[in-house]
């Protein structure tokens, strides 16, 4: 099968692969019918992060039909479409039951293998996906398949950022910081305004996805000092009431903690590779910082948001901007890595 590869800094390949196969009575294999490109696939590209095995398919964000499935597979059936949350999970474990999936302990991140050790990813024609009964999700009627796609990571971690720095209980006039306009964070603006917040203030360098936060309601700013001001201003100079952050460099966490007011709430998705923080344990003590942050339990939303949207659709229009076949995999990476011709999402067609 073609597959996407991992193989060094800022390079992927197209190769030949072996067939996935069911290597569990628990598994299930899904033939792929779109594959996403993520924020965190840039982490390993860009080195950034390291230990990913050279050849180890990349990606976590997929969509697909099922065509095997093992003897103890109970919720999906061959010919299924499903979607997939960008960690297995077992669905049964004290943190599946708690709404906690992302840290359940047999749970695996697609798209890592270090050492020779974890799981292949989806951008690829067929993936593996051990655990299916607790992973993966019938698409529900009326979902179309981009939403699906968003629902396994994208939109499921933009509200759960968004729900980690909003406080329903005292939203009134409260302002709002997005630090980082990805798919993730812009996604991160719809659900806030879903949850009553009025005043946001996005922050991105790219002047295509701060035109897309614009039409979703956010103030919009290319320069942190502009931001700084209009917030301040909006605030009689507190700050932010709650920051949201999806870049995962030091430089967004130090402009977060600028931003923020004492007392307000840290929301930090973007993840994190280095070793220290950008301000210190001093800092947030003396601004009395509620620091929220960890990997989104995406298959725990997966669970919900399918009838928040029945019940009121959200546009996901603007979310999609490029579309490229597999063979193109090579160019797909460099434009969605590098931001070009207004790129905020790109995906893999594998149909």
């Amino acid at each position: 099968m073609r597959a996407v590869c991992f193989q060094s800094v800022r390079q992927v390949a197209v190769q030949e692969i072996a067939d996935a196969t069911l290597e569990a009575a628990t598994d299930a294999v899904v033939q792929v019918e779109v594959a996403g490109l993520c924020g965190s696939d840039l982490h390993p590209y860009f080195g950034r992060e390291s230990g990913l095995d050279p050849g180890t398919v990349m990606g976590h964000e997929f969509v697909g039909r099922v065509v095997e499935v093992g003897d103890q597979v109970r919720s999906v059936a061959i010919g299924d479409r499903v979607c997939s949350p960008f960690t297995t999970n077992c669905g049964t474990c004290f943190y599946c039951r708690r709404g906690l999936s992302s840290r359940c302990p047999s749970g695996q991140l697609f798209g890592w293998r270090q050492k020779g050790v974890g799981l292949h990813g989806g951008q690829s024609e067929r993936v593996r996906v051990p655990l299916a009964d607790g992973t993966l999700m019938k698409i529900p009627d009326g979902i179309d398949p981009v939403a699906a796609l968003l629902l396994g990571d994208n939109l499921s971690t933009g509200y759960f950022g968004a729900s980690l720095a909003v406080d329903p209980s005292s939203i009134g006039e409260d302002a709002f910081a997005v630090v980082g306009c990805g798919t993730v964070g812009l996604l991160a603006i719809a659900s806030a305004r879903r949850m009553g917040a009025r005043n946001i203030y996005a922050i991105d360098p790219n002047t295509a996805r701060l035109q897309i936060a614009e039409r979703l309601g956010a103030a919009v700013f290319n320069a942190p000092e502009d931001a700084l001001s209009a917030v301040r201003s909006a605030t009689d100079g507190r700050g932010a009431d709650g920051v949201m952050e999806f870049v995962g460099l030091p430089e967004a966490q130090a402009l977060a903690y600028r931003l923020i007011r004492p007392g307000g709430r840290m929301s930090v998705i973007g993840c994190h590779c280095t070793p220290n923080f950008a301000f210190s344990p001093a800092d947030a003590y003396d601004k009395n910082l509620t620091y929220r942050t960890g990997r989104c339990p995406a298959r725990s939303y997966m669970d919900v948001l399918p009838e928040t949207l029945a019940t009121e659709p959200m546009d996901f229009s603007w979310c999609v901007t490029h579309r490229f076949g597999v063979d193109d995999a090579e160019e797909a990476y460099q434009t969605f890595a590098g931001g070009k011709d207004g790129c905020v999402k790109a995906v893999l067609d594998f149909t």
